[in-house]
């Protein structure tokens, strides 16, 4: 093997009382996928973002091609080649992709001649194989083509290490296939690739090494070659491989908790979303909806929830119609929203545990008198569901931005189950989270569905699906293509349904809210 183009040694960062890495010891070599996997919070992007001089260690030495080197600052990690695919990208959406290339490329021209750039990241993406217009406006262009213009954007200013922060997250897993068939042949090419995941087949397929990482140290190394579900969940969480999985012998209740018949609905740009959707949910019942990322699964989540209105159909709660209600009196007829996004709808950054907690009740008896919030009463709650959830943090008072992702979503789902609400809607919930974090979201919706309530499922993973709900339905362009006992079909006819083909069997309520079964 050559020798490492970046090694990290004893690289140790703290933020306060939190220490997110404590002796950190990592090799990089040129011409591999290097898989960091770990639970959030285990240290993985703080360490990512030392090297790429986000932040600055506070103890530690890296050395760049055997030589140390001094990393305060992005400039310093980009005059090095070293770059960073952030998991939430970092394109101007107004500008187009030349543009956007153009601002992160460092260059001090300051006309920008546009013929000469698109030809030139045109051939660059072209070089491994990335599919990219340079010449589209970033708003038009697929979470898919935003992620290959955030790698362009490194490519063109010459990195040579390119690390990855959750790539697939956001991406079908056709585009995530592709992806890491680029990353491949840029790892052919000589480039070291890092990819920060938490999914253990996607690095055992597609990475070279793997290092897990726990409690902000590293707790193996291994060739890809040589990993195993079970070794690597054990250095990951401390035990052994095992999901929790839905009892098909147990059968949701009778009662018909939510319908929607003939529903149909606009999206941001006032083009057709929902196209017709009906379908029910009964007490008990986990429902998924299966699909492409896309085809309507986020104004399916707003139009339950009240946050989208509709242009077409009916929407029953326990059947009283409930279609042209606020999200107020939805909240109050029993219904929670855990949203896709859980940073800009679901939560406030800049506010700290106790407030979040509180944002739907903090004009209740319970938390405010004569307008004043009770503190006391606030901080008692705080860490009552900080025990109950298993919640991770600095402090109740700290702002849950500092948080790890899957602690933020504990702390949402904590939030949307108190007072065992009626319907619950999750939109892609353990989407970024780790091993342990996901598992105790799951175990958290199964729990609530064995206390009666009814919960939509959105997700893009069909194993998950398989492995929680007790139907799925499958959306494609915005249209309700068929709906399916999990015990009655399988993941291929799922897929098939997915593409678009045709299929019988969707349920129809009927005009009472009470229809049949699929």
């Amino acid at each position: 093997m050559s020798s490492p183009i970046i090694e990290m040694r004893q690289i140790t960062k703290t933020f306060g009382p939190v220490t997110a890495n404590s002796g950190v010891n990592l090799e990089i070599y040129p011409g591999e996928i290097h898989a960091l996997l770990g639970e959030n919070g285990a240290g993985k992007s703080t360490l990512m973002n030392v090297l790429t001089g986000t932040y600055a260690p506070d103890g530690g030495e890296i050395y760049y091609k055997g030589k140390r080197a001094d990393i305060r600052t992005p400039k310093d990690a980009v005059a090095l080649g070293i770059g960073m695919v952030h998991q939430h990208f970092r394109l101007i959406p107004t500008l187009t992709v030349a543009e956007n290339v153009f601002l992160n490329s460092g260059s001090k021209r300051f006309f920008l001649k546009k013929d000469k750039i698109e030809r030139e990241i045109n051939e660059c993406a072209k070089k491994f194989n990335l599919a990219v217009d340079a010449s589209a406006y970033v708003w038009q262009l697929s979470v898919g083509e935003q992620q290959r213009v955030e790698i362009v954007k490194l490519l063109y200013q010459g990195a040579e290490i390119l690390i990855l922060d959750e790539p697939s997250a956001v991406l079908t897993p056709q585009e995530a296939q592709h992806m890491f068939d680029t990353l491949r042949k840029m790892a052919d090419d000589g480039k070291a690739v890092i990819v920060i995941s938490h999914k253990m087949n996607e690095v055992m397929n597609n990475a070279d090494r793997i290092t897990v990482m726990k409690n902000g140290m590293v707790g193996d190394t291994m060739l890809a070659k040589d990993a195993t579900v079970n070794r690597l969940t054990e250095a990951v969480v401390g035990v052994t491989a095992g999901t929790q999985k839905r009892s098909l012998d147990r059968a949701p209740g009778k009662d018909i908790i939510f319908a929607m018949e003939a529903v149909s609905a606009q999206n941001d740009r006032n083009l057709p979303a929902l196209r017709g959707i009906s379908f029910y949910i009964r007490k008990g019942e986990i429902f998924g909806i299966a699909g492409v990322a896309g085809n309507g699964q986020r104004e399916l989540a707003e139009v339950i929830a009240g946050l989208r209105p509709v242009s077409g159909g009916q929407i029953r709660m326990h059947g009283k119609d409930i279609t042209k209600t606020s999200v107020k009196e939805r909240i109050n007829a029993g219904i929670s929203f855990i949203p896709e996004d859980r940073m800009t709808t679901g939560l406030i950054p800049e506010l700290d545990m106790k407030q979040n907690l509180i944002l739907k009740h903090f004009n209740t008896e319970k938390y405010s008198r004569r307008g004043v919030l009770l503190q006391e009463q606030m901080q008692k709650d705080a860490e009552a569901y900080t025990e109950a959830y298993e919640i991770k943090h600095a402090g109740v008072s700290y702002p849950v931005g500092l948080m790890s992702g899957g602690n933020q979503q504990k702390l949402l789902f904590a939030r949307e189950v108190a007072g065992d609400p009626e319907l619950i809607v999750a939109a892609y919930p353990v989407r970024g989270l780790d091993i342990g974090a996901a598992e105790a979201i799951r175990s958290i919706l199964m729990e609530q569905s064995w206390k009666g309530a009814a919960v939509v499922f959105i997700s893009e993973e069909l194993e998950e699906i398989f492995t929680l709900c007790d139907r799925v339905g499958v959306l494609c362009d915005g249209e309700l293509m068929g709906i399916r006992e999990i015990g009655q079909t399988d993941i291929m006819e799922i897929g098939r349904l997915m593409t678009g083909e045709t299929g019988t069997g969707s349920s129809e309520p009927a005009a009472d809210g009470k229809g049949g079964d699929s």
